[in-house]
Protein backbone atom coordinates (compact mmCIF):
# COMPACT_ATOMS: atom_id res chain seq x y z
CA UNK A 1 0.00 0.00 0.00
CA UNK A 2 1.51 3.60 -0.99
CA UNK A 3 1.57 5.84 1.44
CA UNK A 4 -1.00 8.82 0.44
CA UNK A 5 -0.21 12.26 0.25
CA UNK A 6 -2.88 12.81 3.02
CA UNK A 7 -1.47 10.34 5.32
CA UNK A 8 -1.24 11.82 8.75
CA UNK A 9 2.75 12.58 8.93
CA UNK A 10 2.48 10.61 12.31
CA UNK A 11 1.74 7.66 10.51
CA UNK A 12 4.11 7.72 7.66
CA UNK A 13 7.03 5.80 9.38
CA UNK A 14 6.14 3.44 12.66
CA UNK A 15 8.75 1.86 14.99
CA UNK A 16 7.59 -0.46 16.79
CA UNK A 17 9.02 -2.37 19.15
CA UNK A 18 7.95 -6.20 20.23
CA UNK A 19 5.90 -6.01 17.32
CA UNK A 20 5.79 -9.88 16.49
CA UNK A 21 4.59 -10.37 19.74
CA UNK A 22 0.84 -11.43 20.94
CA UNK A 23 -0.43 -7.40 20.59
CA UNK A 24 2.54 -6.43 17.65
CA UNK A 25 0.73 -8.87 15.49
CA UNK A 26 -2.37 -6.94 15.32
CA UNK A 27 -1.04 -3.26 15.50
CA UNK A 28 0.99 -3.78 12.89
CA UNK A 29 -1.83 -5.48 10.64
CA UNK A 30 -3.59 -2.05 11.40
CA UNK A 31 -0.76 0.34 10.81
CA UNK A 32 -0.10 -1.09 7.04
CA UNK A 33 -3.68 -0.83 6.47
CA UNK A 34 -3.30 2.82 7.68
CA UNK A 35 -0.36 3.17 5.10
CA UNK A 36 2.68 3.55 7.23
CA UNK A 37 6.07 2.00 6.78
CA UNK A 38 6.38 -0.45 9.79
CA UNK A 39 10.00 -0.99 11.03
CA UNK A 40 9.42 -4.13 12.71
CA UNK A 41 11.81 -3.88 16.09
CA UNK A 42 12.72 -7.39 17.35
CA UNK A 43 15.48 -10.18 18.70
CA UNK A 44 14.47 -12.54 16.06
CA UNK A 45 14.26 -11.35 12.26
CA UNK A 46 13.37 -14.54 11.07
CA UNK A 47 10.41 -15.09 14.25
CA UNK A 48 9.02 -11.88 12.78
CA UNK A 49 9.19 -12.40 9.26
CA UNK A 50 5.57 -13.63 9.21
CA UNK A 51 4.86 -10.08 9.58
CA UNK A 52 5.78 -9.23 6.35
CA UNK A 53 2.52 -10.32 4.20
CA UNK A 54 0.57 -8.17 6.43
CA UNK A 55 1.75 -4.74 3.98
CA UNK A 56 2.71 -4.22 0.35
CA UNK A 57 6.47 -5.70 -0.72
CA UNK A 58 8.70 -3.19 1.43
CA UNK A 59 6.26 -1.74 3.70
CA UNK A 60 6.94 -4.14 6.86
CA UNK A 61 10.53 -4.17 7.24
CA UNK A 62 12.25 -6.32 10.35
CA UNK A 63 14.61 -4.61 12.48
CA UNK A 64 17.11 -6.98 14.75
CA UNK A 65 17.49 -5.09 17.77
CA UNK A 66 18.22 -5.45 21.95
CA UNK A 67 16.30 -2.57 23.41
CA UNK A 68 18.88 -2.69 26.06
CA UNK A 69 21.70 -1.80 23.87
CA UNK A 70 20.88 2.28 23.49
CA UNK A 71 23.02 2.35 20.33
CA UNK A 72 20.85 -0.29 18.62
CA UNK A 73 17.69 1.60 19.87
CA UNK A 74 18.71 4.68 18.66
CA UNK A 75 19.18 2.87 14.89
CA UNK A 76 15.94 1.55 15.12
CA UNK A 77 14.08 5.03 15.65
CA UNK A 78 16.29 6.86 13.40
CA UNK A 79 13.91 8.59 10.85
CA UNK A 80 10.73 7.13 12.85
CA UNK A 81 7.58 9.88 13.33
CA UNK A 82 6.14 7.61 15.96
CA UNK A 83 7.73 5.38 18.55
CA UNK A 84 5.84 2.44 20.01
CA UNK A 85 6.71 0.24 22.46
CA UNK A 86 5.14 -3.62 23.20
CA UNK A 87 7.86 -5.18 24.74
CA UNK A 88 7.08 -6.97 28.43
CA UNK A 89 7.84 -10.12 29.95
CA UNK A 90 5.26 -12.69 32.44
CA UNK A 91 8.38 -14.38 33.55
CA UNK A 92 11.98 -14.21 34.10
CA UNK A 93 14.41 -15.92 32.47
CA UNK A 94 18.54 -15.12 32.67
CA UNK A 95 19.07 -11.70 31.96
CA UNK A 96 15.65 -10.92 30.36
CA UNK A 97 14.45 -9.79 33.72
CA UNK A 98 11.90 -7.35 34.71
CA UNK A 99 14.22 -4.58 35.71
CA UNK A 100 16.01 -4.65 32.37
CA UNK A 101 13.47 -5.34 30.03
CA UNK A 102 10.07 -2.95 31.54
CA UNK A 103 12.53 -0.46 33.16
CA UNK A 104 15.86 0.30 31.67
CA UNK A 105 14.41 -1.01 28.13
CA UNK A 106 11.86 1.29 28.17
CA UNK A 107 13.90 3.99 29.20
CA UNK A 108 16.33 3.75 26.58
CA UNK A 109 13.55 3.56 24.22
CA UNK A 110 11.71 6.70 25.12
CA UNK A 111 15.28 8.54 25.25
CA UNK A 112 16.13 7.43 21.64
CA UNK A 113 12.81 8.74 20.20
CA UNK A 114 13.47 11.70 22.02
CA UNK A 115 16.84 12.70 20.50
CA UNK A 116 15.74 11.38 17.13
CA UNK A 117 12.77 13.68 17.64
CA UNK A 118 10.00 11.24 17.17
CA UNK A 119 6.35 13.04 16.96
CA UNK A 120 4.80 10.46 19.41
CA UNK A 121 5.77 7.73 21.82
CA UNK A 122 3.64 5.33 22.59
CA UNK A 123 4.18 2.65 25.54
CA UNK A 124 2.28 -0.23 26.78
CA UNK A 125 2.40 -0.91 30.75
CA UNK A 126 -0.22 -2.88 32.23
CA UNK A 127 -3.44 -2.50 34.46
CA UNK A 128 -2.15 -2.92 38.06
CA UNK A 129 1.14 -1.12 37.60
CA UNK A 130 1.57 0.25 41.30
CA UNK A 131 4.99 1.09 43.14
CA UNK A 132 3.53 -0.97 45.77
CA UNK A 133 2.42 -4.15 43.73
CA UNK A 134 3.06 -6.82 45.42
CA UNK A 135 4.80 -8.48 42.48
CA UNK A 136 7.71 -7.35 40.98
CA UNK A 137 5.99 -7.32 37.50
CA UNK A 138 3.76 -4.77 38.83
CA UNK A 139 6.51 -2.40 40.43
CA UNK A 140 8.45 -2.80 37.39
CA UNK A 141 5.63 -1.87 34.71
CA UNK A 142 5.30 1.25 37.35
CA UNK A 143 8.95 1.92 37.29
CA UNK A 144 9.24 1.98 33.40
CA UNK A 145 5.40 4.35 33.42
CA UNK A 146 8.32 7.12 34.92
CA UNK A 147 11.35 6.25 33.36
CA UNK A 148 9.27 6.67 29.95
CA UNK A 149 8.00 10.29 31.30
CA UNK A 150 10.79 11.46 32.56
CA UNK A 151 12.51 11.26 29.27
CA UNK A 152 9.73 11.70 27.26
CA UNK A 153 6.76 13.77 28.86
CA UNK A 154 4.28 13.67 26.13
CA UNK A 155 4.21 9.91 25.64
CA UNK A 156 1.00 8.31 25.65
CA UNK A 157 1.23 5.05 28.13
CA UNK A 158 -2.19 2.56 28.03
CA UNK A 159 -2.77 0.20 30.76
CA UNK A 160 -4.06 -2.88 29.42
CA UNK A 161 -5.99 -5.81 31.98
CA UNK A 162 -5.57 -9.30 30.57
CA UNK A 163 -5.59 -9.42 27.09
CA UNK A 164 -7.60 -12.28 25.11
CA UNK A 165 -7.62 -13.25 21.40
CA UNK A 166 -6.37 -15.58 18.96
CA UNK A 167 -3.25 -16.42 20.33
CA UNK A 168 -3.28 -15.31 23.77
CA UNK A 169 -1.75 -16.93 26.72
CA UNK A 170 -4.31 -17.16 29.37
CA UNK A 171 -7.28 -18.98 27.67
CA UNK A 172 -5.21 -20.78 25.32
CA UNK A 173 -2.76 -22.05 28.31
CA UNK A 174 -6.24 -23.63 30.32
CA UNK A 175 -7.83 -24.67 27.48
CA UNK A 176 -5.18 -26.65 27.06
CA UNK A 177 -4.53 -27.99 30.43
CA UNK A 178 -8.40 -29.32 30.21
CA UNK A 179 -7.52 -31.16 27.22
CA UNK A 180 -5.33 -33.18 29.89
CA UNK A 181 -6.53 -32.90 33.44
CA UNK A 182 -9.97 -33.96 34.72
CA UNK A 183 -10.35 -30.72 37.05
CA UNK A 184 -9.40 -26.61 36.78
CA UNK A 185 -8.26 -24.49 39.40
CA UNK A 186 -10.08 -21.35 40.49
CA UNK A 187 -6.12 -19.43 42.07
CA UNK A 188 -7.41 -17.63 44.87
CA UNK A 189 -10.21 -19.37 47.05
CA UNK A 190 -9.89 -19.49 50.33
CA UNK A 191 -7.63 -21.73 52.54
CA UNK A 192 -10.95 -22.96 54.28
CA UNK A 193 -14.24 -23.78 53.32
CA UNK A 194 -17.34 -21.70 54.56
CA UNK A 195 -19.88 -23.77 56.37
CA UNK A 196 -23.11 -22.37 56.82
CA UNK A 197 -26.24 -24.55 58.07
CA UNK A 198 -29.66 -23.98 56.36
CA UNK A 199 -33.21 -24.70 57.85
CA UNK A 200 -33.74 -27.98 57.33
CA UNK A 201 -31.32 -28.76 54.41
CA UNK A 202 -28.53 -30.10 56.45
CA UNK A 203 -24.89 -27.96 56.15
CA UNK A 204 -23.74 -26.06 53.21
CA UNK A 205 -19.88 -25.93 52.20
CA UNK A 206 -18.66 -23.21 50.15
CA UNK A 207 -15.30 -23.99 48.65
CA UNK A 208 -15.09 -20.63 46.33
CA UNK A 209 -15.74 -17.84 48.95
CA UNK A 210 -15.93 -14.55 46.33
CA UNK A 211 -14.70 -16.99 43.34
CA UNK A 212 -10.69 -15.60 43.70
CA UNK A 213 -8.96 -12.93 41.95
CA UNK A 214 -10.77 -10.41 39.64
CA UNK A 215 -10.14 -9.66 35.58
CA UNK A 216 -11.42 -7.41 33.48
CA UNK A 217 -9.94 -9.21 30.46
CA UNK A 218 -9.60 -7.23 27.45
CA UNK A 219 -9.99 -8.22 23.47
CA UNK A 220 -6.23 -7.67 21.96
CA UNK A 221 -8.11 -6.01 18.59
CA UNK A 222 -9.72 -3.31 20.66
CA UNK A 223 -6.10 -2.86 22.14
CA UNK A 224 -4.59 -2.59 18.91
CA UNK A 225 -7.20 0.03 17.48
CA UNK A 226 -7.18 2.00 19.96
CA UNK A 227 -3.21 2.20 20.10
CA UNK A 228 -3.47 3.33 16.25
CA UNK A 229 -6.28 5.81 16.59
CA UNK A 230 -4.17 7.45 19.24
CA UNK A 231 -1.11 8.32 16.99
CA UNK A 232 -3.39 10.84 15.16
CA UNK A 233 -4.98 12.17 18.31
CA UNK A 234 -2.68 15.12 19.43
CA UNK A 235 -5.40 15.80 22.98
CA UNK A 236 -3.81 12.03 23.87
CA UNK A 237 0.02 13.75 24.53
CA UNK A 238 0.95 12.73 28.00
CA UNK A 239 -1.95 10.91 29.35
CA UNK A 240 -2.31 7.58 30.33
CA UNK A 241 -5.65 5.20 29.20
CA UNK A 242 -6.33 2.15 31.34
CA UNK A 243 -8.35 -0.51 28.83
CA UNK A 244 -10.35 -3.28 30.09
CA UNK A 245 -13.22 -5.23 29.19
CA UNK A 246 -17.10 -4.42 29.32
CA UNK A 247 -17.31 -6.72 32.33
CA UNK A 248 -15.50 -7.81 35.86
CA UNK A 249 -15.08 -12.00 35.92
CA UNK A 250 -14.01 -14.10 38.94
CA UNK A 251 -11.15 -16.68 38.32
CA UNK A 252 -14.26 -19.18 38.72
CA UNK A 253 -16.55 -17.34 36.51
CA UNK A 254 -13.44 -17.34 33.93
CA UNK A 255 -13.51 -21.15 34.17
CA UNK A 256 -16.82 -21.62 34.03
CA UNK A 257 -17.23 -19.29 30.72
CA UNK A 258 -13.90 -21.62 29.29
CA UNK A 259 -15.81 -24.34 30.11
CA UNK A 260 -19.05 -23.53 28.82
CA UNK A 261 -17.78 -22.22 25.16
CA UNK A 262 -15.63 -25.32 24.73
CA UNK A 263 -18.78 -27.85 26.28
CA UNK A 264 -16.60 -29.21 28.53
CA UNK A 265 -16.87 -30.95 31.79
CA UNK A 266 -14.65 -30.55 34.48
CA UNK A 267 -14.82 -30.00 38.32
CA UNK A 268 -13.51 -26.46 39.81
CA UNK A 269 -11.08 -27.05 42.35
CA UNK A 270 -10.25 -24.29 44.93
CA UNK A 271 -6.93 -23.74 44.89
CA UNK A 272 -5.65 -20.74 47.61
CA UNK A 273 -3.12 -19.02 47.13
CA UNK A 274 -1.22 -19.92 49.37
CA UNK A 275 -1.00 -23.46 47.79
CA UNK A 276 -0.47 -21.96 44.34
CA UNK A 277 2.71 -20.08 45.61
CA UNK A 278 4.10 -23.61 46.45
CA UNK A 279 3.39 -25.15 43.36
CA UNK A 280 4.43 -22.46 41.58
CA UNK A 281 7.94 -22.97 43.09
CA UNK A 282 7.96 -25.78 40.58
CA UNK A 283 6.02 -24.51 37.46
CA UNK A 284 8.31 -21.86 37.54
CA UNK A 285 11.48 -24.04 36.07
CA UNK A 286 9.20 -25.08 32.92
CA UNK A 287 10.41 -24.40 29.52
CA UNK A 288 7.13 -22.52 29.64
CA UNK A 289 5.79 -21.63 32.80
CA UNK A 290 2.17 -22.50 33.75
CA UNK A 291 2.46 -20.26 36.89
CA UNK A 292 5.50 -18.51 39.10
CA UNK A 293 5.44 -17.00 42.14
CA UNK A 294 5.58 -13.39 40.95
CA UNK A 295 2.41 -14.14 39.36
CA UNK A 296 0.79 -15.65 41.95
CA UNK A 297 1.75 -12.31 44.08
CA UNK A 298 -0.05 -10.37 41.32
CA UNK A 299 -3.45 -12.04 42.12
CA UNK A 300 -3.39 -10.43 45.36
CA UNK A 301 -5.46 -7.88 44.28
CA UNK A 302 -8.11 -7.44 41.56
CA UNK A 303 -6.69 -7.00 37.67
CA UNK A 304 -9.97 -4.16 37.28
CA UNK A 305 -10.46 -0.74 36.59
CA UNK A 306 -10.48 1.72 39.48
CA UNK A 307 -11.81 4.75 37.38
CA UNK A 308 -12.98 5.01 33.72
CA UNK A 309 -12.05 2.61 31.09
CA UNK A 310 -10.01 4.79 28.41
CA UNK A 311 -11.65 3.29 25.22
CA UNK A 312 -13.99 6.20 25.75
CA UNK A 313 -11.65 8.45 24.30
CA UNK A 314 -11.11 6.71 21.16
CA UNK A 315 -14.81 6.21 20.93
CA UNK A 316 -14.37 1.96 20.94
CA UNK A 317 -17.02 -0.07 22.24
CA UNK A 318 -15.07 -2.89 24.21
CA UNK A 319 -15.97 -6.42 22.88
CA UNK A 320 -17.01 -9.37 25.37
CA UNK A 321 -15.29 -12.20 25.87
CA UNK A 322 -18.37 -14.36 25.68
CA UNK A 323 -18.51 -12.55 21.87
CA UNK A 324 -14.96 -13.38 21.02
CA UNK A 325 -14.10 -16.27 23.21
CA UNK A 326 -16.22 -18.64 20.76
CA UNK A 327 -14.47 -17.62 17.53
CA UNK A 328 -10.83 -19.50 18.60
CA UNK A 329 -11.34 -22.01 21.49
CA UNK A 330 -14.04 -23.92 19.29
CA UNK A 331 -10.62 -25.99 18.27
CA UNK A 332 -10.62 -27.20 22.07
CA UNK A 333 -13.84 -28.58 21.84
CA UNK A 334 -13.80 -32.89 21.82
CA UNK A 335 -13.38 -34.28 18.10
CA UNK A 336 -17.11 -35.47 18.65
CA UNK A 337 -18.45 -31.78 19.37
CA UNK A 338 -16.39 -30.61 16.35
CA UNK A 339 -17.64 -33.33 14.38
CA UNK A 340 -21.36 -32.14 15.64
CA UNK A 341 -20.73 -28.51 14.74
CA UNK A 342 -19.59 -29.35 11.29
Amino acid sequence: MAISSTTNSYLRRVTVFGASGFVGRHLVRRLAGAGAEVRVAVRDVEASSFLKPCGDVGQIVPWQVDICDPGQVATAVAGADTVINLVGILYERGARTFQRLHVEGARNIAAAAHQAGAKRLIHMSALGADKFSPAVYGQTKWLGEEAVREAYPDATIFRPSVIFGPEDGFFNMFAGMMRFLPVLPVIGAPMLPKVSFGSGNGPSIDFFGDGGCKFQPVYVGDVAQAMTDCITMDETRGQTYELAGPRAYTFKELMELLLKVTDRKKTLVPLPLGMAAFEALFLQWLPKPLLTPDQVCLMERDNVLQGDNGFAAFGIEPAAAEAILPTYLHRFKTPRQQGAAA
